[in-house]
């Protein structure tokens, strides 16, 4: 039992696997995927809650962030090049770790992508819901928002966040070109504005702001509080905004040239979002003093704006904030759909979700089963008790992929690589132990319901994917064609060995005749 738990793919027969998607995505499309992924929530919600936490140092925090996502961010890049393949960290586990393994991870990532993507459309009706405020626009208060997220206010279904999850999925299921069009036009227009909003408030940042530096440290607790305040605490709250980048390796099979293109996207994006992410960090702590973050808390960019006077800028900033937002969930239902699609294709999940549409070359049925899940997710239950899942399961699966590419470089190392990460063994055992530390922080609620989703997901796994697996399948039927030739092989020799009999009894018989005839 355990060697069909442990049972492997190899790269040659992973890279030989045709796929009827279609190849259009390089460099700047998938440079604009990651970016796409990497910069939203943080820099419009998440900069409010890291500022409080470490001071101005929040941008030492998410340079820490980044550096860890960067270590995995290599690990991702030589897993990409080495087998380009659909299912990021799902095939690369399948490669290094087996089967079990690469179906833990693949169940983690279908969490992690669609928690993200649902949380992320709540963030973004509330957004939505203050520009239409803009235009004295107003929707029924109990459509703004699922219910029991908002402490005193009666509301009971996130209408704006359930159609913009559907209108994303349409998207999706139409083509790769359409979604990649869709993606490029709109991280550009986010960026635009984020470079705007920089240069516009630049001016008003008082350097006095950032004294002290990093108030709390590295790790401090202040009197009378549970929550760790300091830049290592920061780091963990901004870590969120990394994630994604890992979903550019998802696209394997619609890259032209992956081998070096893959590796060229991953780098390139972190590297990207990572300087956007510090420059509006301090400029942010510059202009308003950290504490004030407080009155900011799920809008930090406004703050910014009110303290500047610059109010022509807040309906600018909210658009970027939804562009940027809409990008978040587009990236995480892409990743989604394309792990499915590997896992389906490799019989741990049911044919549906491995089909490809013949007009639009894309696994539509899986997209729109995922995408109506997500929406309704988003619409009706308050995310927010089960965000932290997400950050769970993506450092679990950076751990196996760090830990993969040392299995990898040890069992196979002539396997061709398109490109290697830098200082290995170094480089993935410094990833996962940034990765320990960031799991550590979580609280046990979140490592409970964890365990309850793993549980659910081994039922899966022993109940139907392990018995539909291809590869099972494929190792059954070689053992009954090697039992078949066993069998004809002995059967054989049982014939020969009754014609021999047969012959020799025939011979010694004659020879009896004839000795009796000799006699007469």
């Amino acid at each position: 039992m355990s060697s069909s738990l442990l049972r492997k793919k190899d790269v040659a027969s992973i890279v030989a696997e045709s796929t009827p998607l279609k190849r259009t995505m390089k460099t700047f499309d998938l440079t604009m995927l990651g970016i796409g992924a990497i910069i939203g929530t943080g820099i419009f919600v998440l900069t409010g809650k890291g500022a409080l936490t470490a001071g101005p140092a929040l941008a030492v925090s998410f340079l820490l962030a980044a550096i860890c996502c960067g270590f995995a961010g290599l690990c991702y890049a030589e897993f990409a090049s080495m087998a380009p393949v659909s299912g990021s960290a799902y095939s690369y586990a399948y490669l290094a770790f087996g089967e079990l393994v690469a179906f833990v991870i693949g169940w983690n990532l279908i969490l992690e992508y669609a928690l993200q993507a649902a949380t992320v459309s709540a963030g973004w009706a509330g957004y939505f819901n203050k520009l239409l405020e803009g235009f004295g626009l107003h929707l029924p208060v109990e459509l703004t928002a699922a219910y029991g997220t908002t402490p005193g206010v009666t509301t009971y279904f996130n209408l704006p966040g359930f159609v913009i999850v559907l209108i994303i999925t349409w998207v999706l299921s139409i083509g790769i070109n359409q979604t990649k069009r869709a993606n490029d036009i709109m991280v550009m227009i986010k960026l635009a504005i984020i470079v705007l909003f920089v240069i516009c408030t630049v001016w008003y940042v008082n350097p006095a702001n950032w004294k002290p530096f990093s108030p709390y440290g590295i790790y401090t607790f202040q009197p009378g509080s549970t929550q760790p305040y300091g830049i290592i605490p920061a780091a963990s709250i901004v870590f969120f905004s990394f994630i994604g980048f890992d979903a550019v390796s998802s696209s394997a099979e619609e890259t032209v040239n992956p081998n070096k293109t893959l590796p060229r996207g991953i780098l390139l994006s972190l590297a990207v979002s990572t300087v956007i992410y510090i420059i509006m960090t301090l400029v942010m702590t510059g202009v308003v003093p950290y504490k004030e973050f407080a009155k900011f808390i799920d809008a930090p960019v406004a703050g910014v704006i009110l303290a500047t006077g610059l109010n022509w800028l807040a309906v600018i900033v909210n658009i970027g904030a939804l562009v940027g937002m809409t990008t978040v969930m587009l990236v995480q239902l892409y990743g989604q759909s394309r792990i499915c699609y590997a896992m389906a294709r490799d019989g741990l999940f049911p044919k549906l979700f491995g089909e490809v549409h013949k007009k639009y070359l894309t696994p539509f049925k899986g997209t729109w089963f995922f995408g109506i899940l997500t929406a309704i997710a988003g619409g009706f239950i308050n995310i927010n008790i089960l965000f932290e899942l997400v950050n769970i399961g993506t450092l679990s699966a950076f751990m196996i992929v760090s830990a993969g590419v040392l299995w990898m470089r040890k069992t196979q190392p002539n396997a061709h690589r398109g490109f290697k990460a830098p200082g290995v063994p170094f480089t993935p055992i410094l990833s996962i132990i940034f990765c320990l530390v960031f799991i550590a922080g979580l609280n046990w609620e979140t490592w409970l319901r964890f365990a309850i989703w793993m549980a659910i997901g081994l039922a899966v796994y022993f109940g139907f994917s392990r018995k539909n697996s291809k590869l099972g399948q494929e190792a059954q039927k070689k053992a009954r064609k090697a039992i078949n030739e066993a069998v004809a092989k002995q059967q054989g020799k049982n014939d020969v060995a009754v014609a021999a009999a047969t012959e020799a009894a025939e011979v010694k018989a004659e020879t009896a005749v004839k000795e009796a005839e000799a006699k007469e």
